[in-house]
């Protein structure tokens, strides 16, 4: 159907059905922007973290890393890594600041190390899942929104045939139409959401997964060097 036919056809079509086709595509713009924008950012999420891990693992020191950190700001497992290394220093210079010149340093507590890792990672899961529930919303409000442009259209051809006493094509039609248009409009916009939903959490469980062995990769290190 021609671009032209479908805006002549939306013009015809009642109120109540003008307003349930915006508000599904603006549900529907809303939902594209989302998936768009998380599309790109839990990519680039995973090419960084792939990039991170390697100079992580190839540094001699955590300090070399430490300086790269800042380069892979889309990576979640930098910014863990940031906030472990800052909480492993910090307890490092208090023990300077109270131990002897030259003696060995040894963490307080490991687990101080593991409490700022795991803040972290719930701070990095909650940046990657943020403007998913957008798509949740569309995915289960939307058909119901069609629905009841459906309903309405359907109301509105009873009310035609009453009306005219006559149930011709030309007295249903409009009314039939209106309402497929509306459940066509509401499938159209949860479809894609619901789809999108499910692949994109997905791959942040993907990504947690790895901040959780990312973690324990730390902890491990710390572990056998400043304890």
């Amino acid at each position: 159907m021609p671009a032209v036919e479908i805006l002549r056809f939306f013009l015809q079509t009642g109120w109540v059905a003008k307003i349930v086709l915006a508000i599904l595509v603006v549900f529907s713009l809303a939902s594209w922007s989302v998936i768009l924008a998380k599309w790109r950012e839990l990519g680039a999420a995973g090419r960084a973290s792939d990039r991170f891990i390697r100079v992580f693992r190839e540094a001699s020191r955590l300090n070399e890393a430490a300086a790269t950190a800042s380069k892979h700001r889309a990576s979640p497992l930098a910014g863990m890594f940031q906030a472990g290394y800052t909480e492993l220093e910090a307890q490092i210079r208090s023990q300077r600041r109270e131990g002897e010149a030259g003696a060995t340093l040894k963490l307080k507590s490991i687990n101080g190390v593991q409490r700022a890792l795991q803040r972290a990672l719930g701070a990095e899961v909650e940046r990657l899942q943020r403007a998913l529930p957008m798509l949740a919303t569309t995915a289960s409000a939307t058909p119901f929104i069609g629905l009841f442009g459906t309903v309405w259209g359907i109301m509105n051809t009873f009310h035609a045939i009453g009306a005219t006493g006559s149930t011709s094509i030309v007295t249903v039609a409009p009314g039939i139409a209106e309402a497929l248009v509306n459940t066509a409009a509401g499938l159209l916009a949860a479809i894609p959401a619901v789809v999108a939903y499910n692949h994109l959490l997905a791959k942040v469980r993907v990504l947690r997964r790895r901040m959780e062995d990312f973690e324990l990769e730390f902890v491990n290190l710390v572990d056998r060097n400043f304890t």
